[in-house]
Protein backbone atom coordinates (compact mmCIF):
# COMPACT_ATOMS: atom_id res chain seq x y z
CA UNK A 1 0.00 0.00 0.00
CA UNK A 2 1.33 3.46 -0.79
CA UNK A 3 1.66 6.10 1.49
CA UNK A 4 -1.21 8.31 -0.57
CA UNK A 5 -3.20 4.81 0.23
CA UNK A 6 -2.38 4.23 3.08
CA UNK A 7 -3.66 8.22 4.44
CA UNK A 8 -7.05 7.75 2.25
CA UNK A 9 -7.95 4.68 4.16
CA UNK A 10 -6.61 6.21 7.38
CA UNK A 11 -8.96 9.64 6.89
CA UNK A 12 -12.15 7.41 5.58
CA UNK A 13 -11.58 5.33 8.82
CA UNK A 14 -11.77 8.43 11.15
CA UNK A 15 -14.98 9.96 9.17
CA UNK A 16 -16.49 6.76 9.47
CA UNK A 17 -19.64 5.69 7.35
CA UNK A 18 -20.37 8.77 4.87
CA UNK A 19 -24.19 9.77 5.06
CA UNK A 20 -25.78 8.76 1.65
CA UNK A 21 -25.39 11.58 -1.20
CA UNK A 22 -27.56 13.02 -3.60
CA UNK A 23 -27.53 9.86 -6.16
CA UNK A 24 -28.33 7.59 -2.76
CA UNK A 25 -31.50 9.57 -1.64
CA UNK A 26 -33.29 9.91 -5.22
CA UNK A 27 -32.55 6.09 -5.88
CA UNK A 28 -33.95 5.26 -2.82
CA UNK A 29 -36.89 7.72 -2.90
CA UNK A 30 -37.96 6.74 -5.80
CA UNK A 31 -37.56 2.99 -5.22
CA UNK A 32 -38.96 3.02 -2.47
CA UNK A 33 -42.01 4.66 -3.61
CA UNK A 34 -42.62 2.01 -6.37
CA UNK A 35 -41.82 -0.86 -3.75
CA UNK A 36 -44.41 0.96 -1.52
CA UNK A 37 -47.26 1.45 -4.46
CA UNK A 38 -46.61 -2.36 -5.15
CA UNK A 39 -46.68 -4.49 -1.38
CA UNK A 40 -49.69 -1.95 -0.82
CA UNK A 41 -52.09 -2.40 -4.12
CA UNK A 42 -53.39 -5.90 -3.60
CA UNK A 43 -54.94 -4.77 -0.11
CA UNK A 44 -55.83 -1.46 -1.21
CA UNK A 45 -60.01 -0.36 0.05
CA UNK A 46 -59.92 -3.27 2.93
CA UNK A 47 -59.41 -2.46 6.82
CA UNK A 48 -56.63 -3.67 8.84
CA UNK A 49 -59.23 -6.63 9.94
CA UNK A 50 -60.22 -7.68 6.49
CA UNK A 51 -56.38 -7.55 5.38
CA UNK A 52 -55.44 -9.78 8.57
CA UNK A 53 -57.96 -12.31 8.12
CA UNK A 54 -57.32 -12.69 4.58
CA UNK A 55 -53.77 -13.04 4.67
CA UNK A 56 -53.61 -14.89 8.39
CA UNK A 57 -51.84 -12.18 9.71
CA UNK A 58 -50.25 -9.24 8.80
CA UNK A 59 -49.15 -7.94 5.03
CA UNK A 60 -45.03 -8.88 5.35
CA UNK A 61 -44.47 -8.25 1.80
CA UNK A 62 -45.38 -8.86 -1.94
CA UNK A 63 -48.28 -10.96 -1.82
CA UNK A 64 -50.99 -11.74 -4.43
CA UNK A 65 -54.27 -10.25 -5.57
CA UNK A 66 -56.95 -10.25 -3.14
CA UNK A 67 -59.21 -12.46 -4.87
CA UNK A 68 -56.63 -14.75 -6.42
CA UNK A 69 -56.86 -16.08 -10.13
CA UNK A 70 -60.20 -14.75 -10.18
CA UNK A 71 -59.18 -10.73 -10.63
CA UNK A 72 -59.76 -10.54 -14.06
CA UNK A 73 -63.32 -10.28 -13.34
CA UNK A 74 -63.77 -10.55 -9.38
CA UNK A 75 -65.13 -6.65 -8.31
CA UNK A 76 -64.13 -4.38 -7.24
CA UNK A 77 -61.08 -4.70 -8.27
CA UNK A 78 -61.30 -6.14 -11.81
CA UNK A 79 -59.66 -5.99 -14.16
CA UNK A 80 -56.76 -5.08 -12.57
CA UNK A 81 -53.81 -7.27 -11.36
CA UNK A 82 -53.27 -5.92 -8.28
CA UNK A 83 -50.35 -7.56 -6.56
CA UNK A 84 -47.95 -9.98 -7.35
CA UNK A 85 -45.45 -7.43 -6.95
CA UNK A 86 -47.51 -5.39 -9.67
CA UNK A 87 -46.89 -1.27 -9.36
CA UNK A 88 -50.26 0.66 -9.74
CA UNK A 89 -50.90 4.36 -11.09
CA UNK A 90 -48.99 5.85 -8.62
CA UNK A 91 -45.97 4.67 -10.33
CA UNK A 92 -47.05 5.14 -13.65
CA UNK A 93 -47.43 8.79 -12.54
CA UNK A 94 -44.26 9.41 -10.93
CA UNK A 95 -42.57 7.72 -13.79
CA UNK A 96 -44.51 10.13 -16.24
CA UNK A 97 -43.41 13.08 -14.03
CA UNK A 98 -39.85 12.00 -13.95
CA UNK A 99 -40.19 12.28 -18.26
CA UNK A 100 -41.32 15.71 -18.46
CA UNK A 101 -38.51 16.68 -15.89
CA UNK A 102 -36.03 14.89 -18.60
CA UNK A 103 -38.09 16.95 -21.29
CA UNK A 104 -37.88 20.12 -19.87
CA UNK A 105 -34.67 19.92 -17.56
CA UNK A 106 -35.91 22.89 -15.56
CA UNK A 107 -38.36 23.32 -12.82
CA UNK A 108 -41.62 22.67 -13.75
CA UNK A 109 -45.42 24.44 -13.69
CA UNK A 110 -48.60 23.90 -14.41
CA UNK A 111 -48.20 24.75 -18.56
CA UNK A 112 -45.64 21.96 -18.42
CA UNK A 113 -47.56 19.18 -16.92
CA UNK A 114 -50.55 20.57 -20.03
CA UNK A 115 -47.68 20.63 -22.80
CA UNK A 116 -46.01 17.93 -21.64
CA UNK A 117 -47.25 14.91 -19.27
CA UNK A 118 -50.74 15.33 -20.97
CA UNK A 119 -49.78 14.61 -24.24
CA UNK A 120 -47.08 12.00 -22.80
CA UNK A 121 -50.12 9.95 -20.96
CA UNK A 122 -52.57 10.63 -24.17
CA UNK A 123 -50.30 9.23 -26.89
CA UNK A 124 -46.97 6.79 -25.61
CA UNK A 125 -48.03 3.48 -24.81
CA UNK A 126 -46.33 1.77 -22.23
CA UNK A 127 -46.20 -1.63 -20.35
CA UNK A 128 -49.01 -1.72 -17.43
CA UNK A 129 -48.37 -4.19 -15.16
CA UNK A 130 -52.24 -4.53 -13.31
CA UNK A 131 -53.50 -4.84 -17.16
CA UNK A 132 -50.65 -7.11 -18.58
CA UNK A 133 -50.48 -5.10 -21.75
CA UNK A 134 -48.67 -2.36 -23.71
CA UNK A 135 -51.42 0.22 -24.00
CA UNK A 136 -52.00 3.92 -23.13
CA UNK A 137 -51.33 4.83 -19.58
CA UNK A 138 -54.63 7.13 -19.90
CA UNK A 139 -56.68 3.57 -20.08
CA UNK A 140 -55.76 2.84 -16.39
CA UNK A 141 -55.71 6.30 -14.58
CA UNK A 142 -58.69 6.93 -12.04
CA UNK A 143 -61.09 9.36 -13.04
CA UNK A 144 -59.42 12.11 -10.67
CA UNK A 145 -56.53 11.61 -13.07
CA UNK A 146 -58.16 11.38 -16.53
CA UNK A 147 -59.69 15.08 -15.10
CA UNK A 148 -55.81 16.23 -16.58
CA UNK A 149 -56.80 15.35 -19.99
CA UNK A 150 -60.25 16.25 -19.98
CA UNK A 151 -59.69 20.09 -18.78
CA UNK A 152 -56.24 20.23 -20.81
CA UNK A 153 -56.21 18.43 -23.93
CA UNK A 154 -60.18 19.04 -24.69
CA UNK A 155 -61.57 21.89 -22.80
CA UNK A 156 -58.34 24.44 -23.34
CA UNK A 157 -58.47 25.06 -19.39
CA UNK A 158 -55.84 27.41 -18.12
CA UNK A 159 -53.36 25.09 -17.04
CA UNK A 160 -53.03 26.95 -13.37
CA UNK A 161 -56.93 26.57 -12.60
CA UNK A 162 -57.54 23.12 -14.48
CA UNK A 163 -57.61 21.56 -11.01
CA UNK A 164 -60.65 23.81 -9.55
CA UNK A 165 -64.05 21.38 -9.90
CA UNK A 166 -61.65 17.97 -9.79
CA UNK A 167 -62.48 15.25 -7.63
CA UNK A 168 -60.30 16.45 -4.19
CA UNK A 169 -58.12 13.27 -3.68
CA UNK A 170 -54.21 12.42 -3.62
CA UNK A 171 -54.25 12.25 -7.07
CA UNK A 172 -51.77 15.07 -7.18
CA UNK A 173 -49.77 14.25 -3.85
CA UNK A 174 -48.61 10.76 -4.67
CA UNK A 175 -46.16 11.51 -7.44
CA UNK A 176 -45.05 14.55 -6.30
CA UNK A 177 -42.00 13.38 -4.93
CA UNK A 178 -39.53 14.31 -7.79
CA UNK A 179 -40.34 17.49 -7.36
CA UNK A 180 -39.00 16.96 -3.86
CA UNK A 181 -35.94 15.14 -5.29
CA UNK A 182 -35.10 18.32 -7.49
CA UNK A 183 -35.39 20.75 -4.71
CA UNK A 184 -33.30 17.98 -2.26
CA UNK A 185 -33.01 20.07 0.78
CA UNK A 186 -34.90 23.29 0.02
CA UNK A 187 -38.86 22.38 1.20
CA UNK A 188 -40.34 25.96 0.98
CA UNK A 189 -38.73 25.70 -2.76
CA UNK A 190 -40.16 22.15 -3.29
CA UNK A 191 -43.53 23.15 -1.99
CA UNK A 192 -44.11 26.33 -4.08
CA UNK A 193 -43.15 24.23 -7.26
CA UNK A 194 -45.59 21.42 -5.91
CA UNK A 195 -48.48 24.07 -5.90
CA UNK A 196 -48.24 24.99 -9.35
CA UNK A 197 -47.65 22.04 -10.82
CA UNK A 198 -50.51 20.50 -9.03
CA UNK A 199 -52.46 23.22 -9.64
CA UNK A 200 -53.43 22.01 -13.38
CA UNK A 201 -54.74 18.57 -11.35
CA UNK A 202 -56.27 19.32 -8.19
CA UNK A 203 -57.58 22.27 -5.72
CA UNK A 204 -58.19 22.71 -2.06
CA UNK A 205 -56.18 20.01 0.51
CA UNK A 206 -55.55 17.50 -2.92
CA UNK A 207 -53.76 20.51 -4.41
CA UNK A 208 -51.66 21.62 -0.55
CA UNK A 209 -51.32 17.35 0.32
CA UNK A 210 -48.76 17.80 -3.38
CA UNK A 211 -47.03 20.51 -2.01
CA UNK A 212 -46.88 19.25 1.52
CA UNK A 213 -45.56 16.05 0.14
CA UNK A 214 -43.14 17.47 -2.50
CA UNK A 215 -41.95 19.65 0.85
CA UNK A 216 -41.18 16.65 2.99
CA UNK A 217 -39.62 14.49 0.47
CA UNK A 218 -36.82 17.58 -0.11
CA UNK A 219 -36.86 17.80 3.92
CA UNK A 220 -35.98 13.84 4.02
CA UNK A 221 -33.13 14.36 1.66
CA UNK A 222 -31.36 17.16 3.66
CA UNK A 223 -27.92 16.10 5.06
CA UNK A 224 -28.77 14.90 8.78
CA UNK A 225 -32.71 14.37 8.74
CA UNK A 226 -34.55 12.75 11.11
CA UNK A 227 -38.36 11.46 10.80
CA UNK A 228 -38.91 14.35 13.09
CA UNK A 229 -37.25 16.99 11.31
CA UNK A 230 -39.34 16.25 7.94
CA UNK A 231 -42.55 16.65 10.17
CA UNK A 232 -41.83 20.00 11.34
CA UNK A 233 -40.58 21.31 7.75
CA UNK A 234 -43.88 19.89 6.92
CA UNK A 235 -46.08 21.74 9.65
CA UNK A 236 -43.68 25.44 8.49
CA UNK A 237 -45.34 25.40 5.64
CA UNK A 238 -48.30 23.31 5.57
CA UNK A 239 -52.01 25.17 5.88
CA UNK A 240 -55.19 24.67 7.81
CA UNK A 241 -56.96 21.28 7.56
CA UNK A 242 -53.86 19.81 5.87
CA UNK A 243 -51.53 21.31 9.14
CA UNK A 244 -54.04 20.47 11.90
CA UNK A 245 -54.24 17.01 10.45
CA UNK A 246 -50.55 16.22 10.12
CA UNK A 247 -49.95 17.82 13.66
CA UNK A 248 -52.22 15.36 15.61
CA UNK A 249 -51.69 12.10 13.43
CA UNK A 250 -48.10 12.70 14.78
CA UNK A 251 -48.54 13.64 18.01
CA UNK A 252 -50.44 10.04 18.37
CA UNK A 253 -47.66 8.39 16.53
CA UNK A 254 -45.06 9.84 19.22
CA UNK A 255 -46.57 7.36 20.97
CA UNK A 256 -45.86 3.91 19.15
CA UNK A 257 -42.81 2.31 18.06
CA UNK A 258 -44.73 -0.35 16.50
CA UNK A 259 -47.09 0.12 13.64
CA UNK A 260 -49.63 -3.13 14.97
CA UNK A 261 -50.32 -0.80 18.37
CA UNK A 262 -50.52 2.40 16.27
CA UNK A 263 -53.13 1.02 13.38
CA UNK A 264 -55.99 2.42 15.26
CA UNK A 265 -55.26 5.30 17.00
CA UNK A 266 -53.91 6.74 13.90
CA UNK A 267 -57.12 6.15 11.85
CA UNK A 268 -58.59 8.08 15.10
CA UNK A 269 -56.03 11.06 14.77
CA UNK A 270 -56.69 11.43 11.13
CA UNK A 271 -60.88 11.05 11.14
CA UNK A 272 -62.48 14.31 11.36
CA UNK A 273 -60.17 15.39 8.83
CA UNK A 274 -60.79 12.67 6.15
CA UNK A 275 -63.72 13.42 4.01
CA UNK A 276 -64.27 10.02 2.66
CA UNK A 277 -65.39 8.13 6.00
CA UNK A 278 -65.42 5.06 8.04
CA UNK A 279 -66.68 2.80 4.67
CA UNK A 280 -63.65 3.84 2.29
CA UNK A 281 -65.61 1.59 -0.62
CA UNK A 282 -69.07 3.45 0.46
CA UNK A 283 -67.74 7.60 0.65
CA UNK A 284 -69.96 10.10 2.36
CA UNK A 285 -71.98 12.81 0.69
CA UNK A 286 -68.92 14.95 1.93
CA UNK A 287 -66.58 12.42 0.00
CA UNK A 288 -63.33 14.72 -1.94
CA UNK A 289 -65.06 18.20 -1.94
CA UNK A 290 -63.02 21.20 -1.46
CA UNK A 291 -62.57 22.32 2.30
CA UNK A 292 -60.04 24.51 4.23
CA UNK A 293 -61.12 22.21 7.32
CA UNK A 294 -59.85 18.65 5.66
CA UNK A 295 -57.46 16.89 4.65
CA UNK A 296 -56.56 13.70 2.14
CA UNK A 297 -55.64 10.95 4.64
CA UNK A 298 -53.12 9.74 3.32
CA UNK A 299 -50.32 12.24 3.77
CA UNK A 300 -50.90 12.71 7.54
CA UNK A 301 -50.49 8.75 7.53
CA UNK A 302 -47.21 8.68 5.74
CA UNK A 303 -45.96 10.91 8.20
CA UNK A 304 -47.18 9.24 10.93
CA UNK A 305 -46.06 5.80 9.61
CA UNK A 306 -42.59 7.43 8.81
CA UNK A 307 -42.42 8.72 12.90
CA UNK A 308 -43.75 5.10 14.25
CA UNK A 309 -40.85 3.81 12.32
CA UNK A 310 -37.72 6.39 13.44
CA UNK A 311 -37.16 6.71 9.64
CA UNK A 312 -36.92 2.57 8.42
CA UNK A 313 -37.77 2.09 5.52
CA UNK A 314 -39.35 -2.02 5.79
CA UNK A 315 -41.44 -0.86 8.97
CA UNK A 316 -42.74 1.77 8.12
CA UNK A 317 -43.63 1.03 4.53
CA UNK A 318 -45.09 -2.26 6.11
CA UNK A 319 -47.66 -0.08 8.66
CA UNK A 320 -48.92 1.96 5.82
CA UNK A 321 -49.42 -1.56 4.11
CA UNK A 322 -51.46 -2.50 6.71
CA UNK A 323 -53.48 0.41 7.46
CA UNK A 324 -55.33 -0.66 4.74
CA UNK A 325 -57.75 1.60 3.06
CA UNK A 326 -55.70 4.00 0.15
CA UNK A 327 -53.17 1.96 1.22
CA UNK A 328 -50.94 1.84 -2.02
CA UNK A 329 -50.66 5.65 -2.06
CA UNK A 330 -49.79 5.89 1.87
CA UNK A 331 -47.13 3.38 1.85
CA UNK A 332 -45.56 4.96 -2.05
CA UNK A 333 -45.63 8.30 0.48
CA UNK A 334 -43.76 6.41 3.51
CA UNK A 335 -42.00 4.94 0.73
CA UNK A 336 -40.80 7.75 -0.74
CA UNK A 337 -39.97 9.20 2.89
CA UNK A 338 -37.96 7.03 4.00
CA UNK A 339 -36.06 6.03 1.32
CA UNK A 340 -34.80 9.85 0.77
CA UNK A 341 -33.91 9.40 4.24
CA UNK A 342 -30.75 6.29 3.31
CA UNK A 343 -33.24 3.74 4.83
CA UNK A 344 -32.61 0.81 2.09
CA UNK A 345 -35.01 -0.54 0.35
CA UNK A 346 -34.74 -4.57 0.57
CA UNK A 347 -33.45 -5.44 -2.08
CA UNK A 348 -35.52 -8.75 -2.51
CA UNK A 349 -38.79 -6.45 -2.76
CA UNK A 350 -37.29 -4.22 -4.92
CA UNK A 351 -35.70 -7.32 -7.48
CA UNK A 352 -39.51 -8.35 -7.27
CA UNK A 353 -41.27 -5.27 -8.10
CA UNK A 354 -39.40 -4.58 -10.83
CA UNK A 355 -39.28 -8.20 -12.36
CA UNK A 356 -43.11 -8.42 -12.14
CA UNK A 357 -44.01 -4.82 -13.35
CA UNK A 358 -41.33 -5.21 -16.18
CA UNK A 359 -39.95 -1.99 -15.29
CA UNK A 360 -36.30 -0.58 -14.63
CA UNK A 361 -36.98 1.32 -11.57
CA UNK A 362 -33.30 2.23 -11.16
CA UNK A 363 -33.10 4.05 -14.93
CA UNK A 364 -35.68 7.26 -13.51
CA UNK A 365 -33.79 7.67 -10.84
CA UNK A 366 -30.75 8.23 -12.97
CA UNK A 367 -32.70 10.14 -15.44
CA UNK A 368 -33.57 12.56 -12.11
CA UNK A 369 -30.57 12.72 -10.51
CA UNK A 370 -29.17 14.55 -13.96
CA UNK A 371 -31.58 16.77 -13.91
CA UNK A 372 -31.53 17.92 -10.34
CA UNK A 373 -27.83 18.25 -10.94
CA UNK A 374 -28.89 20.26 -13.82
CA UNK A 375 -31.35 22.71 -12.25
CA UNK A 376 -29.27 23.43 -9.20
CA UNK A 377 -26.44 24.64 -11.49
CA UNK A 378 -28.91 26.77 -13.17
CA UNK A 379 -30.33 27.66 -9.82
CA UNK A 380 -26.82 28.73 -8.74
CA UNK A 381 -26.30 30.88 -12.02
CA UNK A 382 -29.92 32.80 -11.57
CA UNK A 383 -29.49 33.51 -8.01
CA UNK A 384 -25.94 35.02 -9.16
CA UNK A 385 -27.40 37.26 -11.47
CA UNK A 386 -30.09 38.26 -9.05
CA UNK A 387 -27.66 39.12 -6.68
CA UNK A 388 -25.14 41.30 -9.20
CA UNK A 389 -28.34 43.17 -10.37
CA UNK A 390 -29.39 43.99 -6.09
CA UNK A 391 -25.95 45.03 -5.76
CA UNK A 392 -25.83 46.75 -8.53
CA UNK A 393 -29.22 48.86 -7.32
CA UNK A 394 -27.42 49.66 -4.15
CA UNK A 395 -28.36 46.24 -2.18
CA UNK A 396 -25.77 44.63 0.42
CA UNK A 397 -22.96 42.61 -1.90
CA UNK A 398 -23.19 39.28 -1.00
CA UNK A 399 -19.97 37.15 -0.88
CA UNK A 400 -18.93 34.04 -2.39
Amino acid sequence: MTPKESKGLKEEESSGPSLPGLDDRITGALVGAAVGDALGGPVEGYSPDQIAERHGGRVHGVVGPWHGDDWRTARPIAPYHKGDGHVTDDTLMTHALIRVYARVRDHLDAYAIADHLVPDLMTNPRWIPELETETLPLHRLFLAEKWLVARLAHAHADPREAGVGNIVNCGAAMYMAPVGLVNAANPAAAYAEALDIAGAHQSSYGREAAGVLAAAVAAAATPGATPDSVVTACLSLAKDGTREAIEKVCEVARGHSDFESALRPLRAAVAPYDTVGPDYRAPSLAARRPSRLHSIEELPIALGMLLVAGGDYRHAVLGAVNYGRDCDSIATMAGALAGALGSPVPEDWAKTVAEASRLDLWEPARTLTEVAREVFERDVRRRRAHERAFTALGGTACSD
